[in-house]
């Protein structure tokens, strides 16, 4: 079979409210997603193995516990998979989710609870577009699309998810001024990320929104600076 290459845009998380924790520990959510045209590109072979280039941000093993081994494992699939990474690991953009998603569109699956039990981002990921997700990222709501302009600062912290979460559970599950409900947490888990809130915010004169987990922060509307990268809303 040729090799066949598959795009992974990131996603932006422009609103998130937590709604409550299950018994199990996961976190309940109320969010507004999109995607935006940052991605990384998968390529499948004949094979079995996984090459990664251009990773930034946290680490990122091309070993057994990479999300894309572990999606080809959970397909009961395999190929030599080379990952060229545009978007940054811990930086709050789903780089992780996307990756496994493409496995599965790679693969023609299209099962949320599959891929919910990957990662709670994986099947927003899966989707695409504008959506409103619930329950612990499973439950997807899709929403019109709207063509929209993001200006993003991404800083050279990379901020663990769960680590983000267990400090908004240690906080007593604050709720933010903002649209992000995981500021305190992630600001308390790196307080470093105040400083680029700053920057961002004196470069546009708009108060910026924490993606995700963290650590990048943006803005709506186009304000392109040094630091900064202007993105846009997609079909995906």
């Amino acid at each position: 079979m040729p090799a066949t290459t598959v795009i992974a845009p990131a996603k932006l998380t422009v609103s998130l409210r937590i709604t409550g924790v299950r018994p199990d520990g996961f976190h309940l959510i109320d969010a507004e997603m999109v995607t935006v045209d940052l991605v990384d590109t998968l390529t499948f072979d004949d094979g079995d193995g996984l090459e990664i280039e251009g990773a930034s941000g946290l680490a990122v093993p091309a070993d057994d516990d990479n999300l894309v081994r572990r999606a080809l494992r959970l397909l009961d699939r395999t190929a030599q998979v080379r990952l060229v990474k545009r978007i940054p690991a811990g930086a709050g953009l789903g780089g992780g989710s996307a990756d496994a998603a493409a496995v599965f569109r790679w693969a023609a699956v299209h099962d949320l609870d599959l891929a919910a039990s990957l990662g709670a981002d994986v099947p927003f990921c899966l989707t695409g577009g504008r959506a409103r997700v619930t329950g612990i990222g499973e439950i997807i709501e899709p929403l019109p699309r709207l063509d929209r302009v993001f200006t993003l600062i991404t800083p050279p912290i990379g901020c663990s998810t769960p680590a983000v979460y267990r400090a908004w559970d240690d906080l007593g599950g604050p709720t933010a001024s903002g649209p992000n409900d995981l500021e305190p947490a992630a600001l308390a888990v790196a307080p470093e990320l105040a400083e680029w809130r700053d920057r961002l915010a004196e470069a546009t004169g708009s108060q910026p929104v924490l993606a995700g987990s963290g650590s990048t922060w943006f803005v709506e509307g186009a304000f392109p600076d040094a630091g900064t990268v202007v993105r846009t809303t997609g079909p995906y």
